[in-house]
């Protein structure tokens, strides 16, 4: 099936769906068809790096992504917006090799085939995060900003940034958001 840049994709709920290091290259939204994230289930092999890989502009909406090691979602580049999701790292002995979320793009990149400059980063906005040793991890040149927890009886929905930071703020070389 092709799709073009742009293009909504609506994941049917009811049942899970298999993926493994699917990489997306172009811009596209992909929800989640049912009423909550626990309606549509993507699910990831243990023998995978990620479920999912974004080296464009993304969206993410209403889906639940469950991973046995490695990460739900690694991002390269682009922006990308997860909203009203659930991310899961099934427990395990290797927890500290789980996360939810990986980002490996810098500030700014040029494009050589447009030749402009391209802004990247990932936006999380009500979204819960299960299980694995840190929500996220950064090991480019983007910072974790403006993180927001609330925390519930049984869960924690996240809000923050990964993006560029202001040249006077110290930045590290990798950042983790623990969540426990």
């Amino acid at each position: 099936m092709l799709f073009r840049p742009g293009d909504t994709i609506l994941i049917a709920a009811g049942g899970s769906h298999h993926v493994s290091n699917i990489q997306i290259e172009k811009p596209l939204c992909l929800i989640g068809a049912g009423e909550s994230p626990d309606d549509t289930t993507l699910i990831c092999s243990r023998s995978s790096d990620s479920a999912l890989e974004f080296m464009s502009t993304c969206k993410l909406a209403n889906l639940t992504v469950r991973t046995e090691l490695g990460c739900c979602l690694l991002h390269r580049r682009g922006k990308l917006t997860i909203d009203g999701c659930i991310l899961q790292c099934e427990s395990n002995p290797l927890d500290h090799l789980s996360y939810a979320i990986i980002s490996t793009a810098g500030a700014a990149e040029v494009i050589p085939s447009a030749l402009k400059t391209c802004s990247n980063g990932v936006s999380v906005l009500k979204t819960r995060i299960e299980g694995g040793a840190k929500a996220v991890l950064t090991s480019g040149t983007l910072s974790l900003q403006r993180v927001r927890v609330i925390y519930t009886r049984t869960s924690l929905f996240f809000w923050f940034e990964v993006e560029g930071s202001d040249k006077n703020t110290v930045q590290s070389a990798s950042v983790e958001l623990p969540i426990s």
